[in-house]
């Protein structure tokens, strides 16, 4: 388990709770036993990490960061971009540092001008891994990952993976896992996992779609096989076990800025593995479905 500090929550701060507060939730997670942490500029929560791991000893904790990326973006934006980072985690370095959300369009320029510039900042020590994440909601099917993998200089790979969409199985996990790539899993619970009604009308969808079998599916409890006496406790806490049980998945970030909500998360990833008919059951049910991210 990872703390992802994005996401609907941002641990708190679309809510608006103090940021000494969210910093707690943080420090209620590495307290547990986690040790990786995941932000992004884009998120303004640096800073709350920040505030979470100023007492704590930093080769206890993996910190990833992301640089928001464009089409033409400046060599000088990046640099200045890692260094106020680093200001706000208040660190001289990061275990990891991300391109974020990058579309297949942008790629090339990013990888052929940008790249370099990532490793100048690694050769001076601010970067231990270079890594890039997805942007999943426009692309489902993976594939700028997939184009992404040609080149051989990503460390670390953040990948849309659930339940409802597992191509990431065939078409990134193969690879990432014969090149020994980090993958850092997002999306792991999103609306669809966690709100029942959403679930029933993504369900909907698919079988318009005619990715998924309506028979195959009770209407009223789509994946109310799942929780039971030996499977699982909450479809959530499926999602997240599902996803921690993947080959090739490395960590799983789930992020809340309700500390009970956080208590919850972290018994999940305690828990054994899930029956192997339950996760049989949904690699058959969910095969040919590259459409949707579960929002």
């Amino acid at each position: 388990m990872g703390v992802g500090c994005g996401g609907p929550s941002r641990i708190g701060k679309r809510k608006g709770i103090a940021e000494s507060e969210s910093a707690v939730i943080i420090r209620q997670a590495l307290d547990a036993g986690v040790n990786f942490i995941d932000t992004a500029e884009a998120y303004r929560t640096e800073g709350i990490v920040g505030l979470a791991i100023k007492d704590i000893r930093r080769d206890a904790v993996v910190l990833s960061t992301k640089k928001g990326v464009r089409q033409g973006i400046a060599a000088e934006d990046v640099e200045k971009g890692l260094d106020d980072s680093l200001r706000r985690l208040g660190t001289d370095y990061v275990d990891i540092y991300n391109l974020h959300g990058v579309a297949l369009d942008d790629y090339g320029y990013l990888y052929s001008e940008i790249v370099p510039v990532l490793r100048r900042m690694q050769e001076k020590g601010k970067i231990r891994f270079i890594g890039i994440t997805e942007g999943f909601n426009a692309d489902p099917g993976h594939k700028m990952l997939a184009r992404a993998l040609d080149d051989g200089v990503w460390d670390v790979m953040m990948v849309g993976f659930n339940m409802l969409n597992q191509s990431a199985r065939d078409r990134v996990f193969t690879r990432t896992i014969e090149e020994n790539i980090g993958v850092q899993i997002m999306f792991a619970v999103r609306l669809a996992l966690s709100r029942p009604d959403r679930l029933r009308v993504v369900i909907e969808d698919l079988i318009e779609r005619k990715q998924v079998d309506p028979s195959d599916f009770d209407a009223e409890s789509p994946l109310g096989f799942l929780v039971h006496e030996e499977g699982a406790y909450s479809i959530v806490d499926a999602a997240y076990r599902f996803c921690r049980d993947e080959p090739g998945t490395h960590v799983v970030l789930s992020g809340t800025g309700n500390p009970d909500h956080m208590e919850f998360n972290l018994a999940s990833f305690d828990r054994p593995p899930l029956p192997a008919e339950d996760v049989d059951r949904l690699k058959a049910l969910f095969a040919r479905v590259d459409s949707i991210t579960g929002q």
